[in-house]
């Protein structure tokens, strides 16, 4: 099974992404019910081994805090491979991100020494975009790459299951873990 771990966004934030992404020059939109901000990428892993994680994320504690989405950028250096907006620096957004890899090590899931660089992907590139894309790319990042959303509450991540296909993924939820 292909999971990761998210924070899910409320309707207010992903229609505010939306008005965003409708002004994309180009590009293959994120739909707005697979927009998130992932904790954790789990990968393929066997069934028995996400039940393991699931068991071990029953008793996780941790306080809910508010998150603030600002400033857009892109992966991929040169050749841009996709668009997101950041998270704002967040101290307990970081400290959440740090348990949960510590609690997914206690289970026996050894994730990848990466940095977190926590953001909500908007839309993905195809390879080789042309200069005058680029620049398109550019225009719009220079008008529109302050945006600021207000902030909103996290009460909760989830356990989600990837479903990759010929058109876009598709995410179940398969647990929820609310925060205090």
């Amino acid at each position: 099974m292909r999971a990761f771990l998210a924070i899910p966004l409320p309707e207010s934030v992903i229609d505010a992404l939306e008005d965003l992404q409708a002004d994309l020059p180009f590009g293959r939109i994120v739909l707005p019910e697979n927009l998130h901000l992932t904790l954790a990428f789990l990968g393929e892993e066997p069934d028995e081994v996400i039940e393991a994680v699931h068991e071990a994320l029953l008793p996780f504690r941790a306080s809910g805090f508010e998150l603030e989405l600002a400033g857009l950028g892109t992966f991929g250096g040169r050749e841009p491979a996709s668009l997101h907006i950041a998270a704002t620096r967040s101290p307990a957004l970081r400290d959440l991100h740090a348990r949960l890899r510590n609690r997914l090590h206690g289970a026996g899931l050894m994730l990848p020494r990466e940095r977190f660089a926590p953001h909500v992907t908007l839309a993905r590139f195809r390879r080789n975009i042309p200069d005058a894309g680029r620049q398109r790319l550019g225009a719009f990042i220079a008008a529109r790459g302050e945006t600021r959303l207000a902030p909103f509450p996290v009460t909760h991540f989830s356990l989600y299951r990837s479903t990759l296909g010929t058109d876009a993924p598709v995410y179940d939820e398969l647990a929820r873990y609310m925060l205090d």
